[in-house]
């Protein structure tokens, strides 16, 4: 507002602001922020079994899904026009090890998803997350040793987990762990084995938040998490340093960029747009989900609208596309406009 001359301001009573939100068709020709169902990403939970769902207590309306499940729940979302989904594991218990071997078999759960839903949805994109802590005993994102997360050998460990899921047909690989240099490491990794149209989305600013609990009850790793992670994720205090991590990411190679959670972090995602221009995306978590979902079911919120003012909060802040469980929901509600 200061850029503009102060006559561009107005005064009342010959200007009146209320004129240009007096009819719906008024206040849809001067509205800044437009939210679509194309700014949508849908992440879903998947279990071993068939026919098999199973009800996630702490994320109101979350299910985990067996493979043929899961098809079909992409397959109805596709049809609302939702372009891509972000597939985490549920994985059990006896293949879950210190060393996290299972996160580099090719034909564990998430490579398997991906095949089931590259062949029956082609023109969905599938992001893959790419962590150790749904494959690790210890619940930590990288390899453990004596109690401390290590940096360059987990590194090591998510260049081979990226390149097993892109041969599964992984569209996006989306590093979560944020472990120092994986973005580079992971790039090389994918172009060296020919997957260079593969593209990286960054979890470049992921806060050790209070917000992710019911995330890790879904992928089962809250029971397993020894300690915390804070050694590795973002003090949620700080906004400088998580510039200095986008930069870094960026020069590494990163196509898009995610700040994670969102809502309570909308003032980073204001500054990486603003600082980058880069694609930014935001994670709306499943703690803010399940704050807006438990208010709804009693009475407090009007679940419906709360939604779609949250998803519209992500767009004003200068997010291009938000991962959030309520996709479904959204779409269907764009949809009926």
């Amino acid at each position: 507002m200061t850029d503009r001359p102060p006559a561009a301001i107005g005064q009342y009573p010959r200007t009146r602001m209320r004129r240009n939100r007096r009819t719906p068709w008024s206040r849809r020709l001067v509205v800044e922020t437009r939210l679509t169902i194309d700014d949508l990403i849908w992440p879903v939970f998947v279990v071993d079994g068939e026919g098999h769902r199973e009800p996630i207590e702490s994320m109101p309306g979350v299910e985990r899904l067996s493979i043929d499940l899961m098809v079909d729940a992409v397959g109805e979302a596709a049809a609302l026009g939702i372009p891509a989904v972000a597939v985490f594991p549920y994985v059990d218990a006896g293949l879950k090890t210190t060393d996290c071997a299972e996160a580099v078999n090719p034909e564990n759960l998430v490579c398997r998803a991906v095949r089931a839903l590259k062949a029956a949805h082609p023109d969905v994109g599938v992001i893959c997350d790419v962590a150790l802590d749904p494959f690790n005993a210890d619940g930590h994102d990288g390899l453990v040793q004596d109690g401390v997360v290590l940096n360059d050998e987990t590194v090591e460990m998510l260049c081979r987990q990226a390149i097993v899921q892109a041969e599964a047909g992984c569209d996006v690989a989306a590093p979560s762990d944020m472990m120092d240099g994986r973005i580079g490491a992971v790039r090389d990794a994918l172009d060296g084995a020919g997957f260079t149209d593969v593209q990286v989305l960054s979890y470049a600013a992921k806060y050790a938040s209070a917000f992710y609990g019911p995330f890790r009850d879904a992928v089962g790793s809250a029971s397993a998490l020894k300690g915390d992670k804070k050694t590795y994720q973002m003090d949620p205090a700080n906004t400088d340093e998580a510039l200095r991590e986008v930069a870094m990411d960026i020069a590494e190679g990163a196509d898009m960029v995610m700040v994670k959670p969102g809502m309570p972090y909308l003032d980073i995602v204001r500054r990486v747009k603003d600082a980058f221009g880069m694609p930014t995306f935001v994670y709306q978590v499943s703690g803010e989900y399940a704050i807006l979902m438990a208010a709804a079911g009693n009475g407090w919120l009007d679940g419906d609208r709360a939604v779609l003012e949250s998803l519209a909060g992500f767009k004003r802040a200068g997010a291009d596309a938000i991962l959030t469980y309520a996709a479904v929901l959204a779409a269907r509600l764009l949809k009926e406009g």
